[in-house]
């Protein structure tokens, strides 16, 4: 059985419209705040395409008005499942933007759990993209993803260890400094600035790193701004193993 639902949002955004429109409706400016790498045909009726570790997800561009309105549906699955995404923008005066977005389809059976992960999540996607136009404007980023199943250690031990490794306090707040040293990779030195029961980030001068965890698994989506090693991912998906084994 399907539940219908419907999630909006609204960011104010430190740029104008064209800026935006580029973090939004571009494959290069979605690699930079979202999840993934992306690829967006750039015409209603075209493809856009999403590849995060290893999993492919694509859907229609179902409208395309640059600078004004971009959204996308996903195919119908058997079961009718469905989502649809719409970005409608807004400039303002001073070189600023406002930006709604809607997120919109059908569910499945577990329709109450997804949904509380997909209202969760927007909020910070949205401070991810507004990090992103704030402090590395013009600039596109190298998205980097790591997985790494925790088993049955509970959720507090598996945040502890990531906190440990970073040289945060076991109660993160916005505003502390983190530092680890991950082999193979250049120094982290920065800034937390969002932190939730689910997640942390922290931005440096070249990149806004993220960490998640949930039972049973800790997920990293990092966006790097500076030269990023060929072998990034690789070095961040060992840190992480090594760090939940």
């Amino acid at each position: 059985m399907t539940h219908p639902f419907e999630i909006e949002q609204r960011a104010d955004l430190p740029a104008g419209p064209e800026e935006v429109w580029e973090a939004i409706a571009t494959g290069p400016g979605i690699d930079s705040w979202f999840m993934g790498r992306n690829e967006v045909e750039p015409r209603e009726g075209g493809t856009t395409v999403m590849e995060t570790g290893g999993q492919r997800e694509e859907a229609v561009v179902t409208a395309y008005e640059p600078g004004k309105r971009f959204a996308t549906r996903t195919p119908t699955a058997e079961d009718g499942r469905f989502m649809a995404f719409e970005y409608l923008i807004e400039g303002r005066d001073g070189g600023s933007t406002v930006l709604r977005v809607v997120h919109s389809g059908l569910l499945g059976d577990d329709w109450q759990d997804e949904y509380d992960a997909l209202r969760r999540g927007w909020p910070f996607h949205l401070h991810t993209l507004t990090e992103y136009l704030a402090h590395f404007p013009g600039r596109t980023g190298t998205p980097v993803f790591a997985v790494a199943p925790a088993g049955e250690q509970p959720v507090r031990r598996v945040r502890d260890a990531l906190t440990r490794a970073l040289s945060l306090p076991s109660r993160v707040a916005v505003g502390a400094r983190a530092h680890a040293e991950p082999a193979g990779l250049p120094p982290l030195d920065g800034e937390v600035t969002w932190a939730d029961d689910e997640r942390f980030a922290v931005r440096t001068a070249d990149g806004i790193y993220t960490f998640h965890h949930f039972p049973g698994v800790a997920l990293m989506f990092h966006h790097l701004f500076g030269p990023a090693p060929e072998a990034a991912e690789a070095a961040w998906q060992r840190w992480l193993t090594d760090l939940v084994a």
